[in-house]
């Protein structure tokens, strides 16, 4: 296995091989946060992708808070003489995805890198089991109303994401299930929960974090007034959820095949 801390390379001639291919280097980007406790669980989940990727260089950047940033990491990630994907670590295509990155990776194109952009974890089926399993240990009952509380976006695209969401998660746990949003969109979640509480008076709230990892959004959706908050998918402490895991994973091969059928890019 090789995991590479952020910001850090293998030396090129130590560079993965596999039946005479260079394997793609994986770089899989988060937001970036203040929180020590959210960047841990982070990391954890990267570690996780590189134990689940033994043949592959799984590096770490980050698009907002933390360095280094992307385009630091992919100068970097030259020394190894290999193609790139970057697997963005956010649950929505939202403006970080289409714009940011796909600007960062536009350049390094531009340049002669060979890089590719993989697509956002969500909305998937596999985040949607780790939404139930934090609803069910946060003590979710039968008669409980639930809201969704994601970070937001000024992309439309990444709002209706979160709508399937939304709609995936209802059908699971046999309720409506209403988005409200932390910052870039509305509804916002206090708002999505008074609206509930006002309609089924009696009944407890319960927020459901589609948020990554602790940290900044996180305390804001557990301040949004609801009656119990369930904790985000990534738990301080704990190992990365295997459906997580598996969602980076098919990222980036899915991603790695689609380059494989491209032309190399030129200088």
């Amino acid at each position: 296995m090789t995991a590479v801390h952020a910001g850090e390379t293998a030396p090129a001639d130590a560079r993965p091989r596999v039946a005479g291919m260079t394997v793609p280097a994986l770089l899989a980007v988060s937001h970036g946060t203040a929180s020590a406790t959210g960047a841990g669980a982070v990391a954890t989940l990267v570690e996780a992708v590189a134990a689940r990727l033994p043949d592959v260089p799984v590096h770490a950047g980050f698009v907002d808070v933390q360095q280094p940033d992307v385009p630091t990491c992919l100068t970097g990630l030259r020394d190894l003489a290999a193609p790139t994907v970057v697997v963005p670590l956010l649950l929505s295509a939202g403006y970080h995805v289409h714009v940011d990155l796909r600007e960062d990776v536009d350049a390094a194109v531009a340049g002669g890198d060979d890089v590719t952009l993989g697509g956002a974890l969500g909305p998937d089926d596999r985040l949607v089991d780790v939404l139930e399993q934090r609803l069910a240990e946060a003590g979710l009952r039968d008669d409980d109303t639930v809201v969704l509380a994601a970070a937001g976006s000024s992309d439309a695209r990444a709002v209706a994401d979160c709508e399937t969401t939304a709609a995936r998660l209802a059908g699971r746990v046999g309720r409506p299930v209403a988005v409200g949003y932390i910052a870039n969109a509305t509804p916002r979640v206090h708002e999505v929960v008074d609206s509930a509480r006002a309609e089924q008076p009696g009944r407890r709230v319960v927020v459901a974090s589609y948020l990554l990892a602790p940290g900044f959004f996180a305390d804001l959706a557990a301040r949004a007034g609801g009656d119990v908050t369930a904790a985000p998918l990534l738990v301080a402490h704990e190992d990365a959820p295997t459906g997580l895991v598996d969602v980076v994973v098919e990222r980036y091969r899915d991603a790695a095949v689609t380059a494989a059928g491209a032309p190399r890019p030129t200088a």
